[in-house]
């Protein structure tokens, strides 16, 4: 199997619940009630090296935001503010002298009573930072990538709750995934329960054609942070771009296909299903979004300073 979306993570310390704790010591019982069933929510941010050399959090207050969204659809109380988390995530950050990298605040439900109501349990917060380069490899975000329609059906809105980013719900995302990379594609893509493009194991996904952008819209997929920024940047460019649903051969005769998200940032897609996209690399509109996308979070773009949170 591929390791190119994997990486050996390592840092200085982790902040768990309210104090730095070494990372080597930044353990939890085996009777976590979130390891036995996975009612957990989870973040994916990423902090950057910007033009000036100073270090910045890319949308910050809008992933803190998500999380505690996240926890509230769950039924579980974040012990913490919202500032508060902001704050840890800048003091995690410079305890593990970063100046760019990948962050992960987790709240989770500890140990205490077992079986599927955790009770009294305890609501727990982690953040981890680490260093992560391009999820989907550099040749990737060059080149394209390469993904297939997967077997699995995506969350079914009454099913599990779509809008939060909930640790269990991501077991459908890992066997999607792996069959993927089993297969010898990169990348999955999942179609919701009426048979119409919702989104990739982890990231949202665009088509286009003819010179417009197209996207799913919102009911089946995550409100992607990196999806709603690139909205923003598309209609500031002038590109048409809107929330409609795409059908699974709508993706073989797109002119481009791209997909975005914290982690994979602005990827192209240059084959799915054995069927080439377009001229079968990265497409004009795909490349000025990606350019303003990196403009922006480097803070090139001065207009989105409001984007970023310095550490």
């Amino acid at each position: 199997m591929s390791s190119k979306s994997t990486t050996q993570v390592r840092g200085n310390a982790i902040w768990m619940d309210g104090k730095l704790v070494p990372w080597d010591d930044a353990n939890v019982h085996i009777l976590t009630h979130t390891l036995h069933y996975g009612l957990g929510v989870f973040e994916g941010i990423r902090c950057y090296r910007t033009a000036d050399g100073r270090s910045a959090v890319f949308r910050l207050g809008e992933h803190v935001r998500r999380l505690f969204e996240s926890a509230h659809i769950n039924l579980m109380t974040v012990p913490f503010t919202q500032a508060e988390i902001s704050a840890a995530i800048a003091e995690t950050l410079r305890a593990n002298e970063m100046r760019e990298g990948y962050i992960r605040p987790l709240v989770y439900i500890g140990h205490g009573a077992m079986g599927l109501n955790p009770g009294d349990n305890p609501i727990r917060v982690a953040i981890a930072t680490w260093p992560w380069g391009k999820y989907l490899g550099d040749e990737g975000v060059e080149r394209g990538i390469r993904a297939k329609v997967s077997t699995f059906s995506r969350h079914h809105v009454n099913a599990k709750m779509t809008k939060g980013k909930t640790c269990g719900d991501y077991v459908n995302s890992i066997l999607a995934k792996r069959e993927a990379l089993l297969d010898g594609y990169d990348e999955a893509i999942l179609l919701d329960t009426q048979g119409l493009v919702a989104e990739a194991s982890g990231e949202n996904l665009f088509v286009v054609r003819d010179g417009a952008v197209r996207t799913p819209p919102l009911p089946t997929v995550l409100d992607g942070i990196t999806r709603n920024t690139v909205l923003a940047l598309a209609r500031e460019a002038g590109i048409p771009i809107s929330e409609s649903p795409i059908s699974r051969d709508e993706l073989y005769i797109a002119d481009e296909v791209f997909m975005t998200g914290t982690a994979a940032e602005v990827t192209p897609v240059r084959e799915v299903d054995r069927r080439q996209v377009g001229a079968g690399t990265r497409g004009p509109i795909t490349k000025t979004l990606q350019a303003a996308y990196f403009d922006a979070v480097t803070g090139r773009n001065r207009k989105h300073d409001d984007w970023l949170t310095y550490v």
